[in-house]
C-alpha cells in the first residue's frame, strides 16, 4: 500500500508527464485514495497491467469503497490489468434485499470529481458492491471494459453514475448480479453504447427518487446494445412517495434482448408496496427498434405515477416474441401494461400496443 501512495504522490505532483505502474504480477492491496489536484498541466497515467487484489476484511474499508480516484483531471486509467475485489468473502454480509437502509459494500473502482479523463482496457472482477461508481465528474470516457461477478452477486451494479455530465460509455461486456450499467439522479447528456450485458438486471434509468433534493436526469441515449438472459432490458424506476424532479429526453434505441424477462418497463413504484405516488416526472422517452425474445407474457410494462403521469413517450418498431416456460397459463395474451402512461405508437408493436 506505501508504494502506492508514495509513487501516486510523486505522479501527482510532477510538473510534467507523469506514470503510475502497476507491473504484471498479483497485488494485495487494502483501501486507498489517489487524490489530487495534481500539477502536471499534462494527463495523469494510471497504468495496471497485473492483478491488483483488495483486502477480503470488510473492517478494512472504513468507508464503502475500495480504491477512489478524486479530484483529478486528465487522468487515463489503462493497461489491461485487473481489479478483483474478491467479493466472494463478503457478499454474505450484504442485508441490502431485506434492509433499505442498509451499510453498502465497498465499490471497487470509485471516481469522484474526476473531469476529462479516460478509463479503458481494464477488467473488474468480483467487486464487493458497484464495480464503478462515477460522480460528480464531467467529460468521462470509458470503453473497452470487462466487468464480471456471479449473477446471484447481490448490488454488484457494473457501473453506476450520479452528478455527472457528458459521459461516453462503449465496447462493455458485463456480466454481473444487479444493473449492468445504472443512471442515476443528476445525470446528464450521457452515451451509452455498444454494451453486453448478461446475466444482470439490464440497463437502468434509477432508481430515482429514494433521497431529498435529487437532481435531474435529462439527455440520456442507450444504443446498439445487446441482453442476454437479464431480468430487465431498458428500464425506467423510481421510488414511490418520492420528492420531485424529472427524468426527460432518454432514448433507447437499436437493442436486441434475448429470453429476458421484463424488456420495456417503467416501474414508478419500485422497491416499495406503498400507496403514496412518486413524484418523478417521467418524460420525453424513446423506445425504437428493441427485439428479441423473452420469458414473460408481459414484454411491454409502462406502470408511471398517478400524480405525474409519463408524458411523450413513443413506441417505434417494437418485436418481442414469447420464448417462456409453457405453463398453466400459457393461454394467457401476449400483452402489454400501461398505467397512467401517455404513450404513441409508430411502426410493429409485438406485443400489441396498450388499448
Amino acid at each position: 500500500m506505501q508504494a502506492f501512495m508514495k509513487t501516486w504522490l510523486a505522479a501527482c505532483h510532477w510538473r510534467g508527464t507523469s506514470t503510475v505502474l502497476i507491473p504484471e504480477g498479483k497485488f494485495l492491496v487494502g483501501q486507498a485514495t489517489f487524490e489530487g489536484p495534481c500539477n502536471s498541466p499534462n494527463p495523469i497515467v494510471f497504468e495496471a497491467r497485473g492483478t491488483v487484489l483488495a483486502q477480503p476484511d470488510l473492517s478494512e474499508y472504513p468507508s464503502p469503497e475500495w480504491l477512489m480516484f478524486e479530484d483529478v483531471n486528465q487522468l487515463i486509467l489503462k493497461g489491461g490489468g485487473t481489479f478483483d475485489g474478491q467479493g466472494v468473502f463478503a457478499w454474505k454480509y450484504n442485508d441490502c434485499h431485506q434492509n433499505a437502509d442498509c451499510q453498502m459494500l465497498p465499490t471497487n473502482l470509485k471516481f469522484n470529481k474526476v473531469n476529462n479523463s479516460v478509463v479503458q482496457d481494464i477488467t473488474s472482477l468480483d467487486s464487493k458492491s458497484f464495480h464503478y461508481f462515477i460522480t460528480n465528474s464531467y467529460n468521462f470516457t470509458a470503453f473497452n471494459l470487462t466487468i464480471t461477478a456471479p449473477g446471484n452477486s447481490p448490488n454488484t451494479d457494473g457501473m453506476h453514475l450520479s452528478r455527472c455530465d457528458l459521459v461516453n460509455l462503449s465496447n462493455f461486456t458485463i456480466k454481473t448480479g444487479d444493473d449492468c450499467i445504472s443512471v442515476g439522479q443528476g445525470s446528464t447528456n450521457i452515451n451509452i453504447t455498444n454494451v453486453y450485458c448478461g446475466p444482470g438486471h439490464g440497463l437502468s434509468i434509477g432508481s430515482l427518487g429514494k433521497y431529498p433534493n435529487e437532481k435531474d436526469v435529462v439527455g440520456i441515449h442507450v444504443t446498439n446494445c445487446t441482453l442476454n438472459g437479464t431480468t430487465n432490458g431498458a428500464r425506467i424506476k423510481t421510488w414511490p412517495g418520492s420528492p420531485p424532479s424529472q427524468a426527460s429526453s432518454i432514448i433507447f434505441q437499436d437493442i436486441v434482448m434475448n429470453s429476458v424477462k421484463n424488456p420495456i418497463l417503467i416501474d414508478q413504484k419500485y422497491g416499495s408496496h406503498t400507496g403514496k405516488p412518486s413524484r418523478v416526472k417521467v418524460s420525453d422517452v424513446l423506445y425504437k427498434n428493441l427485439r428479441g425474445t423473452t420469458i414473460s407474457k408481459v414484454a411491454v410494462s409502462l406502470v408511471c405515477s398517478e400524480l405525474v403521469p409519463c408524458n411523450g413517450l413513443q413506441l417505434e418498431d417494437i418485436d418481442f416474441t414469447y420464448n417462456g416456460p409453457a405453463t398453466f397459463k400459457e393461454n394467457l395474451p401476449f400483452s402489454s401494461t400501461c398505467l397512467h402512461a401517455n404513450a404513441s405508437y409508430v411502426g410493429k408493436q409485438n406485443p400489441p400496443a396498450c388499448a
